[in-house]
Formats: structure tokens, sequence, C-alpha cells
């Protein structure tokens, strides 16, 4: 059972939905997390079911990050999605230390692709089904300029700006 629920969020309304988990703390894990407008985000199903209660650890570790107590996330995510390869950078994603940036191509080194895989590094990164939770936002490019993001580079500098705000304080 495909189950979701609606917060509230500096970012804008985020959408959760997530999978029916004996494992999962609260019993379901986090399959997508997308915001309004994004590039390839969720759109709720008919055959959904809304849970707001399925959420209520994963809301709290989101609201604890926006307010600045939280530097990651400890919540069960739905495997299974994604090739070998995006499975592979996501994995490298969510190595990345809260408030540092990363460039494409440090991640493809990371995962031993060539460097000639950078676009690809890319196109998994913006397959990325679990904005803020799965740390994409922080990876910008080689200039240390900001691109790509789903959710629009605004929303990237916001996440960006919010960690390096409460790291330094």
């Amino acid at each position: 059972m495909t189950l979701y629920t609606a917060i509230d969020s500096p970012l804008g309304e985020l959408l959760l939905v997530g999978e029916e988990s004996a494992t999962a703390q609260g019993g379901t894990a986090l399959a997508s997390l997308s915001v309004p407008g994004q590039k390839g985000g969720a759109t709720v199903q008919d055959d959904w079911r809304q849970d707001p209660g399925a959420f209520t650890a994963i809301t709290g570790e989101l609201r604890a990050y926006f307010g600045g107590s939280r530097t990651g996330f400890g919540i069960e995510c739905a495997v299974g999605r994604g090739t070998d390869f995006q499975r592979r950078v996501w994995a490298a994603l969510e190595a990345i230390p809260y408030g540092t940036t990363l460039s494409y191509g440090e991640i493809a080194r990371r995962i031993g692709a060539p460097r000639a895989a950078v676009r690809a590094v890319g196109t998994a990164i913006g397959a990325n089904p679990l904005l803020v939770v799965r740390p994409c936002h922080r990876v910008i490019g080689a200039s240390g300029a900001l691109t790509g993001y789903a959710g629009g580079l605004d929303r990237k500098r916001q996440l960006l700006d919010l960690e390096s705000h409460h790291q330094a304080g």
C-alpha cells in the first residue's frame, strides 16, 4: 500500500510518499519526497491512501532539520528503485557531510566512474526521488556554481544557506 501526506516547510509544501514496511520506524519506508513544481516530482495517485500518522518520524526529523537542530536523517527509505549506477551515486550523496558541497566530478571519482561519466552522474542525481533527505542539493558545478536541482536553484540555494548558517552558528 502506498501512503502519502503533505507538510509545510520553508521550501513550500512537501509531498511525502511511503510504502508500508514491517521494519520501518512507524511502519512506513519513505519512497519519495518532492516539492511543488519539481521536475519529475511525485503526483498523488487515486489508489494511494493519505495517512499523516504514518510519517510522524520523518515529519519530526524534517522539522528539526529546517529548525537547525538536525544534520541528517535516520528514517528508512524504500529500496529497489533506480539502476545500480543510480544507487551508487545516491549512496555517494548520502555520504556528503552536512554543510559541505562536492562537485559532480568528485561524485564520479568517489563511485569509481571515469571523468567522462560526469553527465551520467548529473542525470542520476536528477533522478533522486528523495529531495532534502538524500542531499543532492550539496552537489555543485566544478566552478562552484549552483547548477541543476529538480526543486529549482532557489530552493537549492535556500538549503545550502540553511546548512551554512546552522553549521556556523
